[in-house]
């Protein structure tokens, strides 16, 4: 009898779910649900306006994707419960819930639905700022040696600055938190029948390394409310990739349509599971997934701090390497922008006309240009900077502006300043990469800015055959915690994507972009680190 895993993959605006023959890895069937509540940015389900820089969502849409998904694929394959070794989750990081003893969020008790604090903060979640900067500024002071490990400074979107900012502002819901869990974490929780902390989360989102938080005494100097967290509403009982997290319970195996005693694997952060799917188990490859955001993530055999990026975690990925993380606010997000908000409707119509959507008018469009004819850059930092100043009050800019700016003159800029903003943090990574490899939609849609990269980074860049490699990591983590392979390496030979297309760097392309860049690594430092503080004053 042929055997097969799932794998889940908990993206920013939806969840996707991949049926996937163990053997070789070919994906029979997927399904996709979009979350109906989204991103709560502006207000609450029950109209409650939220302040700005807010990104919440609600846990229903997670289990409706448990719900929906699975029987979905499983039904338009034929294929048996019975079939399906394992299950595997990834989730969006650092995305997290208060949940009461019970393991049930508190925004599901009708007491806490118009609290805003009782929601899930989604990672993109940015009022929480000032708590970071306060963690910063009192870690630096303490001369704190975890703060070096993850690149000397600790951003908004993590766990610590979400769960002061809750203990600030709104007490009771922190006094009511029995436990702070990871979306990622709670989604399997829910699925086993127990309480599960993956050392993804916690190591790269949590500030757990080597089997320790920071210290009471640290927490305490932050705020005296924070006495004692670790250990009671922070779990330090972390579960890392060398055993399956557990087995599907009745209550799991109803969510889902799959048999109870189903192997479920330890949950990964989403960008992070990808890695065996694009079959990178070693060390020296470079993995970009390019989404909404963009994450940049490679393996080393050694740990060493490295300033500016997010930090690395040994078993964070595979046990025995250690994965280091950086990572883009925004990449997907900025093109979606500016064609929403900043194209005129003469352009539409043309697009209209072409039969094509305003994305590939505008790149069709911006592929004539030549390098530098616009005279523009700009800075990626439309929602805030992750790496290397990991900093989200930072904001976009756009330099060079005149009368005869065209939308397309602007397109490429934005597409050029991902680019040189991943190229600035390969820079800061000051250790060889010896080849990259891309997945996410955007590689797979737009060949200009694939191109734009090679020639910036001066790299050669395997793009990902796989559409959905997330849920296909996932179903590799499952297959290997079902012991249908004896390691990761084994179940990425078999079951991983092969590289669909090469980006080849033009030598006078690079070239070109070296000035361009050196332009954008003069406004990145005036802006970002020190020479005027207008962003932030503008910010506030």
């Amino acid at each position: 009898m042929k055997t097969y895993t799932i794998g889940l993959d908990y993206g920013t605006l939806s969840g996707r779910c991949v049926l996937v023959d163990c053997e070789n890895g070919q994906e029979l069937a997927e399904a996709v649900c979009v979350y109906p509540h989204g991103v709560m940015d502006d207000t609450l389900p029950g109209g409650e306006k939220l302040p700005p820089l807010y990104a919440l969502q609600h846990p229903e849409d997670y289990l409706l994707v448990l719900r929906t998904t699975v029987r979905e694929v499983l039904a338009k394959t034929g294929v048996a419960p019975e079939q399906v070794a394992g299950i595997g989750i990834d989730f969006t990081s650092c995305t997290i819930l208060p949940v009461d003893e019970t393991g049930t969020p508190l925004c599901l008790n009708p007491a806490y639905t118009g609290e805003r604090h009782a929601y899930v903060k989604l990672w993109k979640h940015h009022a929480a700022q000032p708590e970071a900067d306060e963690l910063n500024a009192l870690a630096e002071q303490r001369g704190e040696a975890w703060l070096d490990i993850y690149g000397g400074r600790i951003s908004s979107e993590w766990m610590l600055p979400k769960v002061l900012e809750i203990l600030r502002d709104a007490p009771e819901i922190y006094h009511k938190t029995a436990r702070f869990m990871e979306a990622g974490d709670w989604i399997v929780s829910t699925l086993v029948g127990k309480e599960i902390h993956s050392i993804s989360f916690a190591g790269y989102k949590g500030l757990y390394h080597n089997g320790h938080y920071p210290s009471n005494d640290f927490m305490v100097a932050l705020d005296p409310g924070l006495d004692g967290i670790v250990g009671t509403k922070i779990s330090k009982n972390i579960v890392d990739f060398t055993a399956p997290a557990g087995v599907l319970s009745d209550a799991g195996a109803a969510l889902t349509g799959l048999c109870p005693g189903t192997t479920v694997a330890v949950p990964q952060i989403d960008a992070h599971a990808a890695m065996p799917a694009l079959q990178i188990t070693g060390a020296g490859e470079l993995m970009l997934i390019m989404g909404t955001s963009a994450c940049h993530i490679a393996n080393a055999e050694t740990g060493k701090n490295v300033s500016g990026i997010c930090g690395y975690v040994p078993g964070g990925v595979f046990p025995g390497l250690y994965t280091y993380e950086a990572g883009q606010a925004a990449v997907g997000d900025i093109f979606d922008w500016f064609v929403k908000n900043c194209v005129p409707a003469a352009y539409q119509a043309e697009a209209e006309e072409k039969n094509c959507n305003l994305h590939a008018l505008l790149t069709e469009k911006a592929e004539r240009l030549a390098i530098g004819e616009t005279g523009l850059v700009a800075l990626d930092w439309f929602n805030g900077n992750r790496s290397v100043l990991d900093d989200s009050s930072l904001s976009g800019l756009i330099l060079g502006l005149t009368l005869g700016t065209k939308p397309e003159h602007i397109y490429r800029a934005l597409l050029e300043s991902t680019a040189f903003g991943t190229k600035m943090i390969l820079d800061a990574m000051q250790f060889p990469v010896r080849g990259i490899k891309v997945a996410g939609g955007i590689a797979n849609k737009n060949a200009l800015l694939m191109q734009i990269y090679a020639d910036v980074l001066n790299q050669s860049i395997g793009i990902c055959q796989s559409t959905q490699a997330g849920a296909l990591g996932s179903a590799i983590y499952a297959a290997v915690a079902a012991g249908v392979y004896p390691d990761f390496a084994a179940a990425a030979e078999a079951m991983g994507t092969p590289v669909s297309k090469y980006y080849h760097p033009n030598p006078e392309n690079h070239a070109a972009y070296q000035k361009l860049y050196e332009e954008y690594v003069r406004l990145h430092d005036y802006f970002g680190r020190g020479g005027n503080d207008v962003m932030h004053r503008l910010h506030k």
